[in-house]
């Protein structure tokens, strides 16, 4: 202060013709200072209650302290009354910012709000959460736990443990509660007493491998730094103002140190002219070395607080390069309004005053390296806001102990990949770890407490961070048996057709009346349009294919199945029912009661088929449950109570056919249908029981296939058993085609019926 005084007195541009003067008291306690502010802010001894603030100039212009928080807003409420401005150079409090209160106050040094940011800057930057406080009982520390209470929670930052010292608290006990709750950072944010000696007891019971962050009322500490043994508790970082030095300050500290000791290590009893407000006969004793080789961390802020006063009256008395004018009379609040508009560089900062009376935040990141005998507390980062925001730590300067790597800093591991989190009841920051189940992730940018589930379309293995596209399953064209199976369907219509030519070339022919006659082409066709159905399970599903692929099929092979069932009773009744029931017979004959029976059927058949496509049409489906990593697509079912009527009317025809076809085992050769039929009906029964399992077993998409092929054998069944035989002998053994040789049968089978 009495350094920076005589700089501006002895300038020649700042206050040309006018000169500083001071009066310094010390604040012995809060309740010993009264008398040094009264005489501060008295004029001819008294200060009457003021209605005017320009009628009043009071004993001193501005005031420059005190350093604490606590003793500053003791004193601060004296001063406010008057508007007298009151700037700070060590007072963090945030309360001081509130103008409401303590209008006329500013400060050269960052409030708590500020040192606690750089803080929270610091532990989010090494990704720390579980964190103590320790404070001292005064208005600073309790201004900043507060602060940092408030801070911590916004950044997702556990406040594990806090506690305020006196110089008579118990620091082995506190040390031990932080030990035993896991906690590796701590932050001190206490006055210089209290921190030494919490820094102290750690040594001496052996707290190790922790990591400290000193606010600025320590951080600098070199005696504290000497400490032997203090390497051992961990990695120190310290916050405090940028460094700036001040030039011609040593020399100023020798001289005025020269001329205020004599000979003799004696302070001068000179008169009050020699001293001029620079030589203190009741200053220390320190030597020059031990005045500069102490903190100076306030140096700056002290400086910078006789400056913005200097430059305020610079305004006030409109001072130029001649002068200033003595004339104008400088109330408190004229220096105040000037004070808070300031702006001007200063040793390569600015100075200025934010609407809170706070100026711009320089601060430094200091590490601590106490066994170094040349720079014990080496800079690492910066933290600055003006004219931008900039907050940096190099890294490549921490030579951390744990192989080079951040110490843990968290009350919880982090969880393995595809872990949740479960919060803890007392710390969000204290979490169990759960693996997330099929079809789930865990997103931690976006939420690490929950598991997501996947989209429909996709799909998860136990324990993961994302989700998968599901592959999309249907019986593509493409595929190989998917090109079998049509091949299969269309040579099957193929051979249709070239039997039904064969068989209307050979019409008037004993085999194709054996067959069937007119009703060998209904069956013919019926096989043909059973087969198109089959090409309907390829490619996409829809609507349209969803209800031709079974219906059609059920449909027209019900119709089918009908003609071959009416073919073996009438076989049966030619043979074996005639001789007995003439009149049934002649009657059935008549009337053609075998088409009636197919007829009816056909028109029952039908009647379900409707109800099967309108009361429940099938349509597309999309099958998300029964692989994990698949759609399947396919058609739903329909009306379960009308399929199971449709497909029972199938089963009842097939064993009547079964029944008839067996009980004709005994006939000529040319009319025995009962190898061929029997073996067409057990491929059909086959064929569709594994169908039925497999839909109940699985839904793959491979029971689509096995539908498809189930339609094919029933249709190849029919086609190799009854027309293929009757087509080999029409073309290959054409003498067994003509009436003589049938005649001959029937004549054998009627020989061997009358023997028996």
């Amino acid at each position: 202060m009495r350094f920076a005084v005589e700089e501006i007195n002895n300038s020649s541009t700042l206050l040309p013709n006018a000169s500083l003067g001071y009066e310094i008291f010390n604040h012995c306690s809060d309740t010993q200072n009264f008398p040094s502010i009264f005489s501060l802010i008295s004029r001819n001894g008294s200060f009457p209650v003021l209605r005017h603030f320009n009628k009043y100039l009071p004993k001193v212009i501005a005031v420059t302290g005190p350093y604490d928080s606590t003793a500053t807003i003791t004193a601060a409420p004296f001063f406010m009354l008057d508007l007298i401005p009151m700037v700070s150079y060590g007072s963090s409090s945030d309360d001081l910012s509130n103008k409401m209160v303590y209008t006329s106050f500013v400060r050269t040094v960052p409030s708590n709000s500020d040192l606690i940011d750089i803080i929270i800057h610091i532990i989010n930057w090494f990704d720390w959460n579980w964190v103590a406080f320790i404070g001292s009982k005064d208005d600073y520390s309790l201004d900043g736990l507060s602060i940092f209470d408030r801070y911590t929670r916004i950044h997702n930052i556990c406040l594990a443990y806090q506690e305020t010292l006196s110089v008579d608290s118990n620091y082995e006990v506190t040390l031990q509660k932080i030990d035993k709750l896991n906690i590796r950072v701590i932050v001190v944010f206490s006055t210089e007493s209290v921190a030494t000696k919490l820094i102290q007891t750690a040594i001496k019971v052996n707290i190790r491998n922790k990591v400290w962050i000193a606010g600025e009322g320590w951080s600098m500490n070199t005696l504290l730094s000497q400490e032997p043994g203090i390497q051992n508790i961990g990695k120190i970082f310290g916050i405090t103002e940028k460094f700036v030095t001040l030039p011609r300050f040593e020399e100023f500290i020798y001289e005025t140190r020269i001329n205020s000791i004599g000979d003799e290590g004696q302070p001068h009893s000179d008169d009050n002219k020699i001293k001029c407000n620079q030589v203190c006969d009741n200053c220390t004793l320190l030597g020059a070395a031990e005045i500069l080789n102490a903190s100076s961390t306030y140096s700056f802020p002290v400086y910078a607080a006789i400056y913005s006063i200097a430059h305020a009256l610079h305004n006030v008395l409109q001072c130029n390069a001649t002068g200033c004018n003595k004339n104008i009379p400088v109330y408190p609040f004229k220096l105040l309004k000037q004070i808070k508009e300031l702006d001007f560089p200063l040793n390569g900062l600015q100075v200025k005053y934010d609407m809170n009376g706070n100026p711009p935040v320089n601060f430094a990141i200091v590490l601590w390296h106490p066994e170094s005998t040349t720079q014990v507390f080496k800079v690492i980062g910066t933290f600055v806001t003006h004219p931008n925001p900039v907050f940096t730590i190099d890294n490549s300067l921490i030579n951390w102990d744990n192989n080079g790597s951040v110490p843990f800093g968290k009350c919880s591991p982090e969880c393995k990949k595809g872990y949740q989190r479960e919060k803890d009841s007392s710390h969000d920051c204290c979490f169990d770890c759960k693996i997330c189940p099929t079809n789930t992730y865990v997103n931690y940018t976006r939420d690490p407490y929950s598991c997501v589930s996947c989209n429909s379309d996709e799909w998860s293995e136990e324990g993961s961070i994302s989700c998968q596209k599901r592959m999309v399953m249907y019986l593509a064209v493409t595929e190989s048996l998917s090109i079998l199976l049509m091949f299969s369907a269309a040579l099957l219509v193929l051979l249709c057709i070239v039997i039904t030519i064969l068989f209307l070339w050979k019409y008037n022919t004993p085999v194709v009346k054996s067959a069937g006659g007119n009703m060998c082409f209904l069956m013919l066709t019926c096989l043909i349009n059973s087969s198109i159905s089959v090409f309907f399970f390829f490619d996409q599903p829809t609507s349209l294919k969803c209800v031709f692929r079974n219906v059609m099929f059920y449909f027209f092979y019900s119709v089918c199945l009908s003609c071959l069932t009416m073919r073996s009773f009438q076989i049966f009744c030619v043979f074996k029912m005639a001789s007995r029931f003439p009149k049934a017979y002649k009657c059935w004959m008549k009337y053609n009661g075998q088409w009636l029976v197919i007829a009816m059927l056909a028109v029952v058949q039908s009647i379900f088929c409707v109800l099967w496509v309108t009361v429940k049409t099938p349509d597309p489906s999309e099958d998300y449950s029964s692989y994990k990593d698949q759609i399947i697509l396919g058609c739903s079912s329909g009306n379960a109570a009308i399929i199971q009527v449709v497909v029972a009317l199938i089963l009842i025809q097939s064993i009547f056919c079964f029944f008839f076809s067996y009980m004709c085992a005994d006939l000529p050769k040319n009319y025995n249908e009962a190898k061929s039929i029997t073996f067409s009906m057990l491929l059909f029964y086959i064929s569709w029981c594994l169908y039925f399992t497999a839909n109940m077993i699985s839904k793959a998409i491979y029971v689509q296939l096995l539908n498809a092929v189930a339609q094919l054998s029933s249709l190849y069944s029919i086609l190799l058993s009854h027309f293929i035989p009757k087509s080999y002998i029409i073309v290959f053994q054409p003498q067994k085609n003509t009436q003589a040789y049938f005649q001959t049968s029937i004549q054998n089978y009627t020989q061997n019926i009358s023997r028996t």
